[in-house]
């Protein structure tokens, strides 16, 4: 899974950016399972990846919030 950029994420409206914060924790969910469990992980980085993803999103979430509150 490819890093989303920053850009990406400002393009998408707001229930998209729910959705795909949605799509991604359940993704990080089912990952973590199957390593808890002892499988093997089908790509050693996809942990991390999806967790950046998720720490991308939800920055952008909080900024633009912020922002149309009015605050600094």
């Amino acid at each position: 899974m490819p890093l989303l950029k920053p850009e990406e994420i400002r393009d998408m409206d707001p229930s998209e950016r729910k959705e795909k914060l949605y799509e991604l924790r359940d993704e990080l969910l089912h990952e973590e399972g199957v390593a808890a469990m002892g499988g093997a992980p089908e790509s050693p980085g996809r942990i991390r990846a999806v967790k950046k993803n998720i720490a991308r999103i939800l920055t952008i979430m909080n900024e633009e919030e912020k922002e149309s509150e009015g605050g600094n």
